[in-house]
């Protein structure tokens, strides 16, 4: 049986990665970025990338995926935003 906490960790991590999915979304089908702030989602991939850094050291499972995912759609969005410039 998953403990609460573990739970909870896997709950706001999975919450926290789909948060990014309508703005991809959005700028996928808009084709412009023009609104997003470079700088914010820079410092995001970097904080996020020591969250999955942290969660490798503890070998914990939840903080691992969802810092992965999350990582990849805030990169992907900064991608994007340089594209679409």
């Amino acid at each position: 049986m998953i403990e609460w906490k573990t739970y909870c960790g896997i709950v706001a991590g999975t919450l926290t990665t789909v948060s990014f999915v309508p703005q991809l979304v959005k700028v996928l089908e808009t084709k412009s970025a023009g609104d997003i702030s470079s700088g914010m989602f820079l410092i995001f991939c970097a904080v996020v990338s020591l969250w999955l850094v942290y969660g490798i050291l503890l070998h914990d499972g939840p903080i691992i995926i969802s810092n992965t995912v999350t990582l990849a759609l805030a990169s992907t969005i900064l991608f994007l935003k340089i594209k679409y410039r």
